[in-house]
């Protein structure tokens, strides 16, 4: 098995909770190769490969890939593009993420533009596939409906749901509703016939079990995104904050055990990060402040969706809804 390559200096933590993570994944059976300087210390028996240079996290991501080819995303992306690596994974900057592996990797043939898939949990259910969720700030309703063809795909994977249930993110259900773009991804989805499109759902939706994909554009992907990690930090600050009152201590013993494995399904950490859909390979963005766990579950989903050969999924599906000759 081919290992999955991790940016040993990405992320908030690193290297420390990078390490850890990438220590636990291997004792657990998954080969993993760290990317990093020649001097990383505290990796054990973890392979390395050497890299150089950093990008760090403020740094103009196209700029930053072009000027530091030997930095630790870019040899990661070469890792994978060259078969010396199943897969990628960085906390690092998400910019210089995925312009690695857009300008190394390159695009499945058929892609007009790469979109990253973020899982949003739901209680009692699988979590809703939501893209892209920031690759692209401005898009045309062709892009969308590829987009719900990648999720649809990333969803049967991962999720294992069958007819991934696909919404259009807009400003109401009804088909009349949201600007020129919504009005039309919406005929273009609904004469999709490979794709199980459900019409329009709104921002209440995405966190119940009416969809398992949401397409929108990255701008407003990204703000939702951030809107729903706000809201839920700001509830369960407020939550455990109330807790504490000596006052509801007895009421607080009985109701966390039902709680915290609520609590679990919200923490971003067990989400395994979001992944880059469209491009040549797998390539898992972690958030900046990804732990150890978090790690372990990134790369976890890394060589789940090698084994499942996705990206392998996807070009067949791009290539059905693709006109001959086209190289996107």
């Amino acid at each position: 098995m081919l290992p999955v390559a991790v940016d040993a200096l990405g992320g908030d933590k690193a290297p420390a909770e990078i390490l850890a993570g990438a220590k636990q994944a291997h004792a657990e059976g998954i080969p993993v190769l760290l990317v990093g300087p020649a001097d990383l210390a505290d990796r054990g028996e973890l392979p390395l490969h050497v890299a150089s240079e950093f990008i760090d996290m403020h740094e103009e991501p196209a700029n930053a890939v072009r000027t530091k080819k030997d930095s630790t995303l870019v040899v990661s992306a070469d890792l994978v593009r060259d078969g010396k690596a199943s897969a990628m994974i960085s906390a690092g900057n998400t910019g210089a993420t995925m312009a690695s592996a857009l300008l190394r990797m390159g695009r499945i043939k058929g892609v007009k533009r790469p979109a990253i898939a973020t899982p949003i949990p739901v209680p009692g259910s699988t979590p809703t596939v939501m893209l892209d969720a920031g690759a692209n700030a401005e898009v045309e309703a062709e892009w969308l409906t590829q987009f719900a063809l990648m999720g649809s795909v990333y969803a049967k994977a991962r999720f294992g749901i069958a007819q991934p249930k696909v919404g259009l993110l807009s400003i109401g259900e009804e088909p009349g509703k949201g600007d020129t773009l919504r009005k039309q991804a919406y005929e273009l989805l609904s004469d999709a016939s490979h794709i199980n499109f459900i019409g329009n759902v709104e921002g209440r939706d995405i966190m119940t079990d009416a969809v398992d994909v949401v397409v929108m554009d990255g701008f407003t992907g990204n703000v939702v995104l951030k809107t729903l990690e706000g809201t839920l930090k700001t509830v369960i600050k407020a939550l455990f904050g109330a807790f504490a009152d000596p006052a509801y201590k007895e009421h607080a013993d009985a109701l966390l055990p039902a709680l915290l494995p609520m609590y679990a399904t919200f923490d971003p950490d067990n989400t395994g990060g979001a992944i880059l859909l469209g491009i040549d390979g797998v390539c898992i963005i972690s958030h900046g402040s990804s732990s150890a766990r978090a790690m372990v579950n990134g790369i976890k989903v890394a060589r789940e969706m090698v084994d499942t050969d996705m990206v392998g999924a996807i070009r067949v599906a791009i290539a059905a809804m693709t006109p001959e000759g086209t190289d996107g």
